[in-house]
């Protein structure tokens, strides 16, 4: 276990050099349209304001490639930050000028740096401490409370942490690992993973992994049709990778092996037409006629799925069973997330994992209905495939 800003002593008056993922959606008008990633590091803020510690944020912005875009300012997001905590979170736009402006700051009040990506060497891949010397100037200890980006190796998400002493994780960053490591290393069982999204290539490492762990795991989505082919059926127009057939049959071999139940789309919505606008129609997965593509779990297959899960004690779901932004596809997804949050009230722990089944859940539900659901989408996937999180790696041991 890692060490957290709770096994800290007393800070009163330090500065905590707090790294935090709120990369978040803004429109034309620079007005934060969706604080998801904000709220879930109000804990951490909160805690370290009450035991009176100077915080000083750093963060990023999509993606400006080391250069100074004005584009990619979080003057905004400082801005929709003080509004919401209702009182001033003093930017600053250079880190070379942050050491002078810190001195001002008072115990308990927030800082923000400018977009750490607008520096080439935060991003770099070299062993060059230079930089995170630099910023370990701006703090007496370090935190990292940002999950979305803790499979990167950068300077503010890993090499920080060699060279700020103490380095511990943030509330929403244990949270994260305390959620993810009990659903995977310690499950109540029945195990359940629903696995989806439209490529098997991108999610081998996690089907790979959760086969050694769960009892049961559904396969949806688009993925499913290179299944459905490398067992001979037809699936029309349906997305498939052929160079991912053998793949898949080891992927049943190893699943039968290991005595895991895979369950499988038998019927899905067809359409000619991915605008949804076409001939859409319910067929047997394994029979789907030429000119039409598989968009979305059937009748019987949204039954089959729910009837898993209703009996699960801990389910992870990574990756939604259809093209669920549109709402002519979604109904399948919406279907598996109401039987999960139908399992998660009769006891069971679910935890949503991955870009997709985030959004898509924050569609169709709550996210209170679930035990967790994951901030980060390449770090969770990353996880769930079992592999070190360099974010967290760079931490202190309890």
């Amino acid at each position: 276990m890692k060490k957290s800003i709770k096994d800290l002593g007393d800070i009163k008056g330090k500065k905590a050099l707090v790294r935090v993922d709120i990369n978040v959606p803004l429109d034309e008008n620079k007005n934060v349209t969706d604080d998801t990633r904000i709220q879930a590091i109000l804990p951490t803020l909160n805690f370290l304001k009450e035991k009176g510690a100077k915080i000083v944020l750093m963060a990023h912005l999509g993606r400006p490639k080391g250069e100074k875009n004005p584009e990619f300012t979080l003057a905004p997001v400082a801005k929709y930050m003080s509004k919401l905590l209702g009182e001033e979170v003093m930017f600053i736009p250079d880190v070379d000028a942050a050491e002078e402006m810190l001195k001002n700051l008072k115990d308990g009040q927030i800082a923000l740096l400018e977009n750490i990506r607008y520096y080439k060497a935060e991003e770099a891949k070299d062993d060059d401490m230079t930089f995170a010397n630099q910023l370990a100037k701006l703090g007496d200890f370090y935190v990292n409370d940002a999950f979305g980006a803790a499979h990167r190796n950068h300077t503010s998400t890993a090499k920080l942490a060699k060279v700020l002493k103490p380095a511990v994780s943030g509330l929403l960053m244990e949270k994260e690992i305390r959620c993810l490591s009990q659903a995977l290393d310690n499950p109540t069982r029945p195990f359940t993973a629903v696995v989806g999204g439209a490529k098997v290539s991108s999610k081998i490492g996690v089907l790979e992994n959760l086969l050694d762990k769960v009892d049961n795991m559904i396969i949806g989505g688009g993925m499913a049709y290179t299944f459905v082919k490398a067992n001979g059926g037809k699936i029309g127009n349906s997305i498939c990778e052929d160079d991912q057939l053998d793949t898949a049959r080891a992927i049943e071999k190893k699943a039968q092996e290991k005595g895991v139940k895979l369950v499988m789309a038998t019927d899905v919505l067809v359409t000619n037409d991915f605008s949804g606008n076409g001939e859409n129609k319910f067929v047997k997965i394994n029979e789907i006629p030429e000119g039409f593509e598989g968009v979305d779990a059937g009748l019987e297959s949204r039954k089959a799925f729910a009837d898993v899960l209703k009996s699960s004690k801990t389910i992870l779901m990574n990756g939604p069973v259809g093209a669920f932004e549109n709402p002519k596809f979604a109904q399948g997804t919406e279907a598996v997330l109401q039987a999960i949050v139908e399992a998660t009230k009769n006891g069971a722990t679910s935890v949503i994992g991955g870009g997709d089944s985030v959004s898509a859940a924050k569609k169709f539900c709550k996210a209170e209905d679930f035990t967790h659901v994951s901030t980060g989408g390449g770090a969770s996937l990353e996880f769930i495939e079992g592999k070190v999180l360099p974010g967290v790696a760079a931490l202190d041991d309890k």
